[in-house]
């Protein structure tokens, strides 16, 4: 069994900041790439930020320069630093993996709960 948990989320007054943490935790032979998506009320989830399989990072333009997404490897864990959060940012975000069980296994798609952000003044 493989879980992605996320923390980190609540309720920040505009211009705040938030740090979300996603943990991938259970039987991994290996990961590629690890992001987070988010999901406003009537609306499509999206891209938020991600570290591609290459080790690169992509973002959604409505973020850049504000959200950092960063990684511990050792720990299957990784980050979203929100800096000057808007009611826009408001959603649920969730955080994303392509993950290996075995070596000879196929890769599947991860996903975790997802942790509500709301930004409200």
């Amino acid at each position: 069994q493989v879980q992605l948990v996320e923390s980190g989320g609540g309720l920040v007054q505009p211009g705040g900041s938030l740090r979300l943490s996603c943990a991938a935790s259970g039987s991994i032979f290996s990961i590629s790439g690890m992001g987070w998506y988010r999901q406003a009320p009537g609306k499509q989830r999206e891209l938020v930020a991600a570290f591609t399989n290459g080790g690169s990072t992509v973002y959604a333009d409505s973020v850049k320069g504000r959200f950092t997404i960063s990684r511990d490897t050792a720990k299957n864990t990784v980050y979203l630093q929100m800096n000057s959060l808007k009611p826009e940012d408001t959603a649920v975000y969730y955080c994303n993996s392509n993950i290996r069980v075995q070596r000879n296994s196929g890769w599947n798609t991860y996903w975790g709960q997802g942790t509500q952000v709301a930004v409200a003044s």
